[in-house]
């Protein structure tokens, strides 16, 4: 498949914006030297609030043998991953186990401990040659201060990525420039074991796969850690898989919508989401799934971004650090090679992490 341009559109100021090219370690190194301060700041944090997320206090060895387990899984399997890692500790001056940490912190918690209210509400759309791929970023933590975008040219695959990600993390969400887009939702079911986090699987198919096929393939040989609900477009072809560590299930259709709750037959009774967060998920489905009636599939990616920011489908903070909340709002088109970026309400952010001196100076 043809390389196409790559487009980052977003409102973050430049010291949140990440450009870097060369080796995977060239690349991590860039990263951890551009945010040392801010990745060292949320380490100190509360351990990157998963402290704060858990109610209790909590220590890097807590979670040594835990992050030893994973790290094993992911240097056998992900190589150039592990190799970006080093450069990212290297460049942030931050050991190896810290570097991990930031990859793993969702798993690391596990959903035992925090159930969640909201957790990102995906749609994918295709007609007419136009595909879009849109959906909010819901976390706990107050993560929308440490909303990153990043721009990589990885020499050893040739690609480039256009990334949505948070401080330290290698990716979340994005692009790549064989217009290949990748969502995620959080689903909940299986026992969580050491693997491949789900938001370093979304990065390695962006490094390495061309097509939906490709990905299903791919993801379908990875040891993975946990659940997840994928939404994946090539411009050809849009599929959600919803997977519960080996078990993989595909549903491919011109327009999808997914929230938090499975919707394969194969994995609804298995769902363990509560029934609260289920209300909010369906809820949250239902109005995203309406909203998009009234849009043309071509339609500016403003207007989209605009149907992720309204309620019921935006999550708006409300100064609880263990509850889920918008973060972002993402709207890609493949087709285009367009990323569009809107972050998520700062309000209940502490004012000292919603902007650095450099931000202020340069917007």
């Amino acid at each position: 498949m043809d390389s196409k341009p790559l487009h980052l559109h977003c409102s973050l100021g430049r010291h949140r914006r990440i450009q870097a090219s060369g080796t995977r370690y060239d690349i991590g190194h860039r990263q951890g030297e551009a945010h040392r301060a801010e990745i060292r700041r949320f380490l100190d944090d509360r351990l990157t609030r998963i402290g704060a997320i858990l109610g209790r206090p909590v220590d890097l060895p807590d979670f040594s043998a835990a992050i030893a387990e994973h790290a094993a899984v992911i240097e056998d399997r992900l190589p150039a991953l592990s190799e970006e890692l080093r450069g990212l500790a290297a460049g942030a001056g931050i050991s190896m186990e810290e570097a991990y940490l930031l990859q793993l912190r969702r798993e690391l918690v596990g959903y035992r401990s925090v159930r969640p209210a909201g957790d990102c509400t995906t749609f994918g759309r295709m007609a007419g040659g136009a595909t879009v791929l849109g959906q909010t970023v819901d976390l706990n933590g107050d993560m929308a201060s440490e909303l990153t975008v990043m721009e990589l040219e990885p020499t050893d695959t040739g690609r480039r990525l256009a990334l949505v990600s948070f401080t330290g993390l290698l990716g979340y969400l994005g692009m790549n420039d064989r217009g290949l887009a990748i969502g995620l939702n959080l689903v909940l079911a299986g026992a969580w074991r050491p693997g491949i986090p789900g938001y370093m699987a979304i990065r390695h198919l962006l490094d390495e796969a061309t097509s939906v096929d490709d990905c299903i393939r791919r993801l379908a040989a990875l040891p993975l850690a946990s659940s997840r609900a994928l939404t994946i477009a090539d411009g050809t072809r849009l599929v959600t898989v919803e997977y519960v560590l080996d078990e993989m299930v595909v549903f491919e259709g011109d327009e999808l919508v997914h929230a938090n709750h499975f919707l394969h037959p194969d994995f609804v009774d298995r769902d363990e989401l509560n029934p609260f967060a289920r209300t909010s998920s369906m809820r949250r489905q239902a109005a995203c799934a309406a909203a998009l009636v009234a849009l043309p599939v071509e339609a500016d990616p403003e207007a989209y971004l605009d149907v992720l920011a309204a309620a019921p489908v935006h999550v708006p903070p409300n100064g609880d650090v263990k509850r889920e909340c918008t973060a972002a709002c993402v709207v890609m088109r493949p087709d285009l090679g367009t990323v569009h970026v809107r972050q998520g309400d700062l309000a209940w952010q502490p004012a000292s992490r919603t902007a650095s001196t450099e931000d202020l100076l340069q917007e």
